[in-house]
């Protein structure tokens, strides 16, 4: 069975990001399991920490898991500094963290018109730089979330097919990963 920790960018409940996941959670095939991180739990990234129970935790869950999907709000033209903060815990030690060739899907949501494509191509950036696989797709926006919300779900179907579509082709990819043991990048031509 592959495994899929979702990530999500905000700490409100009934945040927009939330909404998303639970959504796309409840349409994953049956052979993909998912489990949802709290990055509220942990504390400012200092390096003076080394063994918070939280922090210890959250990297455990990225490790383990097949991929990650981040689904994240925009803030002031970025990602929230709550997000920052976990991906900064688990990128330790830098460019062999858990996030190494760790597979990643994004997903943005906004309450306004772009549907966080500036959170979208930062958060993308950040990955980068931890040598994190992005899934390469369209870009998965939700724009005007917030009024796509009914009772704690993302009720847009043109929005939910369409990420449902990438979802299952990242879902797809790694279970050919897992059963091909791909533990490296191919090389370049």
């Amino acid at each position: 069975m592959t495994e899929l920790l979702f990530i999500p960018g905000s700490l409100r409940a009934a945040s927009a990001s939330r909404a998303t996941a639970r959504a796309l959670i409840a349409r994953l095939p049956a052979a993909v399991s998912a489990r949802t991180a709290d990055p509220g739990l942990l504390p400012h990234y200092n390096a003076d920490l080394t063994n918070d129970a939280h922090v210890a935790a959250f990297v455990a869950q990225v490790g383990q898991a097949d991929g990650i999907v981040f689904v994240t709000p925009e803030y002031n033209y970025s990602i929230p500094g709550l997000l920052k903060n976990a991906i900064d815990w688990a990128s330790r030690p830098a460019y062999a963290s858990v996030f190494k060739d760790k597979p990643c899907l994004v997903v943005t949501v906004s309450g306004g018109p772009l549907g966080g494509v500036r959170a979208q191509s930062h958060l993308k950036y950040v990955l980068n730089g931890m040598l994190a696989r992005v899934h390469p797709s369209k870009e998965i926006l939700v724009p005007q979330a917030n009024a796509k919300i009914e009772n704690g779900t993302l009720v847009d179907e043109a929005i939910l097919d369409f990420a449902g579509e990438i979802l299952d082709d990242f879902a797809s990819n790694l279970a050919i990963d897992a059963t091909s043991h791909v533990t490296e990048r191919p090389p370049i031509p």
